[in-house]
């Protein structure tokens, strides 16, 4: 949404999952927000401080809106939730419809939704849960890229 929590969050655990996997040469990574709330601004400091706990520097990220380019640069739009997905549906054209999706649906079962929930307005666990779930999501896509993509590499 204002790209400070969810999104920031989710471009800082798949960079690092991805350059573990030597894969940083292949695979761009950007995260960007639906509403222009907090354009230029760094992730939200409860973010950053879980990120920190977890061995993760996410200092370097900072907000942005959105663009119509970024449907034509990315082969994946991914959504934190479905009013997200909804606005940037507007974005799509029929051929680029099929790069969007919900960041959830790269996640293993145990989370059994599709929306990973808003931190901003609750407290400190909401971070670790976002992480948790951005983690578990962060794997799939990994794994699905490189099936999709015939890369190699491993977890």
């Amino acid at each position: 949404m204002g790209n400070i929590c969810r999104s920031p969050t989710a471009h800082g655990v798949f960079r690092k999952m991805v350059e573990a996997e030597g894969l940083d040469k292949q695979i761009e990574i950007d995260s960007a927000g639906t509403h222009a709330y907090h354009v230029g601004n760094p992730a939200d400091a409860r973010a950053q401080q879980t990120a920190l706990r977890r061995g993760l520097d996410m200092s370097d990220l900072r907000a942005r809106k959105v663009k119509q380019h970024d449907f034509d640069c990315f082969d994946l739009i991914l959504a934190m939730d479905r009013d997200n997905y909804t606005i940037l549906e507007s974005y799509t054209s029929p051929s680029t419809k099929d790069k969007l999706h919900l960041f959830m649906e790269f996640a293993s079962d145990q989370w059994r939704t599709l929306e990973v929930p808003d931190p901003y307005y609750g407290g400190p666990n909401g971070f670790e849960q976002v992480f948790d779930m951005v983690e578990d999501a962060s794997r799939g896509l990994i794994e699905r890229i490189k099936i999709d993509h015939s890369i190699s590499g491993e977890l």
